[in-house]
């Protein structure tokens, strides 16, 4: 009880200071879909990142050095999964290790295709009550470009989510039995639906790597819904409309009411596919 009020007291004191000037330049520079929130929603995303840059341990490495830009583009990438939900700051995630690019695997790892690789380059890593890893310039490419369906943050945060009841097994705690009848019923369908377009070699909105295990669907469909919510709710609605009722979230309404909006573009994300699919790592662990 004692920990708890002097952590309330803690994060009411770190919320009543101004939001920091340069703070909201890095975020509107780095995380492009803020500026389709609504006045309430982007006053509590700045809010729950404060919070979550000052209760996390931060590291570069790889010879990064970390400065205020990084911790706010990752903690509002990351907090953007939890503005519709009551929620803990991911308080299981005590560290954050940051990279410059892509860092390397000593050992192989299978892709969807079965295909062992070696010494692959990953992007990011997500562990059970454990650290969350990623490559800087993966993290800003994916929140600057807000609509190629592909975000390692969200990717690997996603992750965290599923973990939340011990397993990673691409289903997060749910609210009550009716939402994990609905979920299982629907992102097993589809989870079966992609495997077998990646085996027949079709093209899919969803991520290929999707079809490795029902975890990285999971992380996959994520990054779909918040990066590319028009595609998904037409091409997957029931998809859409489980993650809406878990995330308490319509990313296709922010898109809709938006000005000036470009449209979501399927080539750009077959070709960033194509160029970058072969280097994505989740690390699904658990101690």
């Amino acid at each position: 009880m004692l920990f708890s009020w002097l952590q309330r007291r803690r994060r009411r004191r770190l919320l009543e200071a101004p939001f920091p000037a340069d703070w909201l330049t890095h975020l509107r520079s780095n995380v492009a879909v803020y500026e389709f929130l609504t006045d309430a929603e982007q006053a509590r995303l700045r809010d729950d990142l404060r919070v979550f840059i000052a209760e996390k341990t931060w590291e570069g490495c790889g010879g990064l050095t970390l400065t205020d830009e990084i911790r706010v583009a990752i903690a509002a990438q990351a907090c953007l999964l939890l503005l519709g939900v009551e929620h803990d700051y991911f308080k299981h995630v005590r560290t954050v290790l940051v990279y410059p690019t892509a860092y390397r695997s000593p050992d192989g790892e299978v892709g969807p295709d079965g295909v062992v690789r070696e010494g692959i380059g990953r992007l990011g890593e997500a562990w059970h009550r454990g650290p969350v890893v990623l490559a800087w310039d993966e993290v800003q490419a994916g929140g600057q470009n807000y609509r190629d369906g592909r975000n390692v943050v969200l990717h690997e945060f996603a992750h965290q989510l599923d973990f939340l009841d011990g397993l990673i097994d691409g289903t997060p705690p749910l609210r009550d039995a009716e939402q994990y009848r609905e979920w299982q019923l629907v992102m097993t369908a589809e989870f079966d639906r992609l495997r077998a377009d990646v085996e027949q070699g079709r093209a899919t909105l969803l991520d290929a790597y999707g079809a490795t295990n029902p975890a990285e669907f999971f992380a996959v469909a994520t990054e779909c819904f918040f990066e590319k919510p028009r595609q998904l709710q037409e091409r997957h609605p029931d998809v859409y409309g489980v993650l809406r009722g878990y995330f308490c979230q319509d990313p296709a309404g922010w898109f809709a009411r938006s000005v000036g909006a470009p449209p979501d573009r399927e080539g750009a994300v077959a070709g960033a596919r194509h160029r970058r699919g072969s280097r994505r790592r989740s690390l699904l662990r658990k101690e």
